[in-house]
């Protein structure tokens, strides 16, 4: 059953990802999810896909049958939707391949969709070179080791007051918003801990994620 998977793969209908990520995501045997036309692009790879959500504008419906689950609600965008209808199935770690590329409007509104998802879930994005973390406010704080000199960033999504301790430069409480504030932070060799009022969202190289 889909339900027993605490793990789910979201692959979206963006740049086809690299070869390593690819064999990331084949490593975790976690089962992939198709939004909307990024079925087509996980299948073209091999990549068993168990299931097509979204509006399926972008998508050969013919070629599918019996394993689309549209979901029409034009409010958000199929991401959004996409990550909600994972979450109501039980899973709590979500990984979004196939994100990038696109216009600026989609880039965008990849980290929308990670801000739009209720609490009670890690969610990431896999990029290239670098992952992006949802840290959310009722989910606890976000801590891991970073090493000495090693880059990440933290961006607010929302507004609110942030804690950043561990890392080369802290913030202590100081009420962020969408700027260039949280760019380039360095770690020190010990554990950094973030959290915040509002959705963060960690951009780091290694996929981390855990709680305290």
């Amino acid at each position: 059953m889909i339900g027993e998977w605490m793990r789910g793969v979201l692959w979206c209908n963006g740049s086809i990802p690299s070869k390593s990520v690819v064999e990331w995501v084949l490593s975790t045997e976690a089962p992939v999810f198709g939004v909307d036309g990024g079925a087509d692009k996980a299948r073209s790879l091999g990549i068993e896909v168990i299931e097509v959500l979204g509006d399926m504008d972008s998508v050969d419906r013919s070629s599918w049958k019996g394993k689309t689950l549209p979901l029409n609600e034009q409010s958000f965008s199929d991401l959004a939707k996409s990550i909600e209808h994972l979450m109501y199935m039980g899973f709590q770690e979500i990984e979004i391949v196939g994100a990038d590329g696109g216009s600026p409007s989609h880039i965008l509104g990849n980290w929308g969709s990670m801000n739009d998802a209720p609490p009670g879930a890690r969610i990431r994005i896999h990029h290239e070179e670098q992952v992006s973390t949802r840290i959310h406010p009722d989910d606890g704080e976000f801590s891991a080791k970073f090493e000495e000199g090693e880059l990440f960033s933290v961006f607010a999504i929302g507004t609110g007051k942030v804690w950043i301790s561990g890392a080369r430069w802290e913030v202590d409480g100081e009420n962020l918003v969408l700027s260039s504030r949280g760019l380039h932070n360095e770690g020190t060799g010990s554990v950094v801990k973030i959290t915040g009022e509002g959705v963060l969202i960690l951009i780091s190289n290694r996929n981390y994620y855990s709680s305290s």
